[in-house]
Parts: C-alpha cells; sequence; structure tokens
C-alpha cells in the first residue's frame, strides 16, 4: 500500500481540477491516478456522511476511447471502497446527475466534454447535486491508500473489473422528465435537423424531438469523437450548418458536445446561436424572475428587462450553482442560471403545460433546445426572429490552443497590476479608451466605446480564451479576431 494525497498527484499527473472536474490527457490519467481520485471523492462523501459500506453508486460516460478503461478504474475503486457500481452506461452527464440526485446517491462521469479525444476528465457529483469549489478542495486534501500490487509499472490495473450489461434507466428518466412536463406535440409540422457527430446524447435528443413531433433529419453521425466546442464553433461546422439548412430546408438545427449537457441551435438560415443567447430565451420561455450567469454572457440579459434579478458569477457551473442557491434563499420564486457555453440550470420547480420540471441544478442541453423550440412555437417566430428581439448586442468568443496555463495567467495578472492604461498600450490602443475593468473572473475590459474584451486562461486546458461583445456581430467578431492576433504574441 502506498499513501498519497490527492493534491500531490494532481502536481504528480497534470490532472488538475478545473471548472468541470479532474481533467487532463486521457494518457496522463492512469487507472492508478482515476483509482486514487476516485477513493479520494468517496472518503470525502464518508466525512459528510453521504457515502458507507454498501452506498450505490452510479457511474457513466461519454464515446471517448479512453472512457471505458477509465470507468473500471473509478468501478474498482468503488467496490475497493465497499460500494455498489450501479454501471449506467454511455449517456449525457446531466441524465446520469438526474439519476444520482433522483435516487440520493454519488455519481461519477467519465468526460472530457468538448475538449480534443486525446483527453478525457472525471466529474464527480455528490447525492445532492454537483461539487462545489469546497468540495474539490476537500478532495484535494483527501490522503488515500492505494494498493500497488493492483497497478503495474505504467499505472494500469492489472485485472480492471468487467462492467456488465448497463441500466437503462437513468436514461429512461431523463427522457420522460422533458416528455412529463412539455406540451404534448408540439413540434408537429417542424423539420429539425440534429447534427449528431460522437455526442453521447444524440439518441435521446433524436428520441425527444421526434417525441414531440418533429421531422427530425439525422446529419454528420461520427464512430470517432469529434471535439465540438459550443463557445468556439469550428469553422467546418459554421459551413455545414448553413448547408444543411438551406439542403434540408430547416426549421432548426440542434446539436450538443460531447457529454451532452451544453447545447447547440441554429436557426432556419444556420446561424448558430450564441449560447448566452439562448440562455435568456430559455429563461424568458421559463418565466424566471432571477437569472444567474458568469460575467462572460451576453449584457442583453440586463437591456431585454425580463427579469427580476441577474447576478453574475465566475465562470464554470459551481460558482453558477453557487449563485443560484443565494437567490432561492431571498426568496425568488423561479431562480434559474445558464453560462455562455449554452449549459442551462434550474434551480427550482417550474410548472410548464403537461406538469412540472424538477429542478436540476447541472448543465442540460435537452432543456434549452425544447426550451427555444417551445418559445418560437408559442410565439409564432423562427429562431431568427425570436433572436431579433433582443437588444442588439452580440458576443464572439474563442481560444488559442497549447497556450501555456502559466504564461496566460502571469499576462493577464501583469495587466490588472498595471491598471487601465497597462491594457491600452497591450492592445496597441487599437481599440480606444477603457472604461471600467473587472476582475471578477480574468479580466474583463469595458472600453469607453461600449466593446467589451474578456481575457480568461482556461481552468482545465492549457488554453488561453477571449469573449468580445459590441454592438453587431461583425463587430464582435472583428474585436476577437483583433485580440487573438494580439494575444498571440504573448506567447513568449
Amino acid at each position: 500500500m502506498s499513501s498519497v494525497r490527492i493534491q500531490d498527484l494532481m502536481e504528480e499527473s497534470g490532472v488538475k481540477f478545473g471548472t468541470s472536474g479532474a481533467r487532463g490527457l486521457a494518457e496522463a490519467i492512469t487507472d492508478r491516478v482515476a483509482y486514487a481520485y476516485t477513493l479520494g471523492f468517496l472518503q470525502h462523501l464518508e466525512r459528510l456522511g453521504e457515502f458507507g459500506p454498501d452506498t450505490p453508486v452510479a457511474i457513466g460516460g461519454d464515446h471517448r476511447p479512453s472512457t471505458p478503461r477509465i470507468l473500471r478504474a473509478v468501478a474498482r475503486a468503488v467496490a475497493d471502497r465497499g460500494g455498489r457500481v450501479r454501471h449506467c452506461g454511455l449517456l449525457p452527464s446531466p441524465a446520469l446527475a438526474l439519476y444520482g440526485m433522483t435516487e440520493g446517491i454519488p455519481s461519477v462521469m467519465v468526460t472530457g466534454s468538448h475538449i480534443p479525444e486525446d483527453r478525457n476528465g472525471i466529474k464527480y457529483t455528490r447525492p445532492g447535486g454537483e461539487i462545489l469549489k469546497r468540495d474539490e478542495a476537500a478532495i484535494r486534501e483527501q490522503v488515500v491508500e492505494v494498493p500497488d500490487e493492483a497497478f503495474d509499472d505504467r499505472g494500469a490495473l492489472r485485472q480492471a473489473p468487467a462492467l456488465g450489461p448497463d441500466d437503462p434507466t437513468a436514461r429512461r428518466r431523463y427522457v420522460d422528465r422533458y416528455f412529463e412536463a412539455f406540451p404534448e406535440g408540439f413540434l408537429a409540422g417542424k423539420r429539425v435537423g440534429l447534427y449528431e457527430h460522437s455526442a453521447v446524447g444524440r439518441d435521446l435528443l433524436a428520441e425527444l424531438l421526434e417525441g414531440f413531433g418533429a421531422e427530425v433529419v439525422r446529419l454528420g453521425r461520427s464512430d470517432r469523437f469529434v471535439p465540438v466546442d459550443t463557445e468556439a464553433i469550428r469553422p467546418e461546422d459554421v459551413d455545414l450548418a448553413r448547408q444543411w439548412a438551406a439542403e434540408h430546408r430547416l426549421d432548426a438545427l440542434v446539436s450538443a458536445d460531447g457529454d451532452s449537457d451544453r447545447p447547440l441551435v441554429a436557426d432556419e438560415t444556420g446561424r448558430w446561436l450564441r449560447g448566452d443567447v439562448l440562455g435568456i430565451l430559455v429563461a424568458r420561455l421559463l418565466g424566471a424572475d432571477a437569472v444567474v450567469c458568469p460575467v462572460s454572457c451576453n449584457t442583453a440579459v440586463e437591456k431585454c428587462g425580463w427579469f427580476r434579478k441577474v447576478v453574475r458569477t465566475r465562470i464554470g457551473s459551481p460558482y453558477v450553482i453557487e449563485g443560484m442557491a443565494r437567490a432561492a434563499a431571498e426568496g425568488f420564486r423561479t431562480v434559474v442560471g445558464y453560462e455562455a457555453n449554452g449549459g442551462f440550470l434550474t434551480a427550482s420547480p417550474i410548472r410548464l403545460d403537461r406538469g412540472e420540471l424538477a429542478p436540476l441544478p447541472t448543465r442540460d442541453a435537452a432543456v434549452a433546445i425544447l426550451g427555444v423550440l417551445l418559445l418560437a412555437v408559442r410565439e409564432g417566430k423562427t429562431v431568427s426572429e425570436l433572436r431579433a428581439a433582443l437588444p442588439p448586442r452580440y458576443t464572439a468568443s474563442d481560444r488559442l490552443k497549447e497556450f501555456p496555463t502559466e504564461v496566460s495567467r502571469a499576462r493577464v495578472e501583469e495587466l490588472i497590476a498595471g491598471g487601465p492604461e497597462a491594457v491600452e498600450a497591450a492592445f496597441d490602443r487599437r481599440f480606444g479608451p477603457v472604461a471600467s475593468l473587472d476582475t471578477t473572473d480574468g479580466l474583463r475590459v469595458t472600453f469607453r466605446s461600449g466593446e467589451v474584451v474578456h481575457l480568461r486562461p482556461s481552468g482545465n486546458a492549457p488554453e488561453f480564451r477571449c469573449y468580445t461583445e459590441a454592438d453587431s456581430e461583425e463587430r464582435a467578431l472583428e474585436l476577437l479576431r483583433e485580440a487573438l492576433e494580439v494575444m498571440e504574441t504573448w506567447r513568449v
């Protein structure tokens, strides 16, 4: 046996907690690392009274090639700690989380979400919901006992457990959640494209859309993992959306990322909606009086005047969840949250046509996709007309890949310390004078023109992200291009 402190293992392996669980290179998430991290999670739950002998733990994963191996290591850790594995198979992250919360048991999702297939991750959820930052801190401090004889020199299990057939209950419960609340047949007569690629929720989304009456055109299914990032849509996916919309005469085109917690929705012309625009529209449909979103999201949420309270947080679902909990404690009746990536969260029970949509305080794609389509039907508008009715604020985002995190963080800290003058100089004064700086998460710069450039080192990958906002889509994209051009020079 070896005593291993999780924080030390994170430093050694490079697999660290970011905004959505632990992530890193798939080869760095060895069986030994996955086993140890899962023990740390379970030990934390033991101290909270949420795990003990014979406690079931639900596990599932996405379509990445490394996922089955990591799942087996997670299962071994659960069994060695005295728990009982409930293998839910390959399914959306929100479906697994919903199952765990409904059953009152922990869950573990093996997924890297949208990042490339050479990477992966592990997302841990307590019986009551996602782990928060205080949980992450507690897990990092756990010291676990790892049986050295169980692993070879490369950290691979010498004898990995068989997972056996998966239980379809979690997938069924997730689909039924929407059939029991949204109006019957509301998509009748609509032609909806479904960009399937390698999204783990592709078949469930097809079932939902068809179940509500849509004619579904299934497009782009892939047996290889496709890293679809809903915040930085690939140029080829922009082209495909426009091509498919015209070719198939679609009313809308929908998709999701790898673990299907982040949605993509394109209008009838094949133009993808930004996730933070989608969030505003879905919040309106659900009758929200309090909306929580990260600081990077479109300011149209305040300018539209539809909501009594808007709360801005750091980027990451744990921060949005904490913000929703505070808003609910303040007495707001219908509290929802969303992120710039489109993931939508609910903290309150919401009454829809056929029943009540129970709270699901974790990122979900299905509620956003169905929500915006229902809003369009109810208002008798196309998806593009829904977008056009919002205040004219447009956002864009992208990232520089393989950008050393220590370099991006140092640069942002340098600009914060230097203040407005340093920021103006760093961008060659091409964006004009600075009006204000926001350091809630990274550095969000608002210029006197009203335009915004937001710089943020990624929390779970060697990427340097940039978000922009302006009064036209063309200007937001131009801002983004110019900002990234400058940021590229900061690599050394």
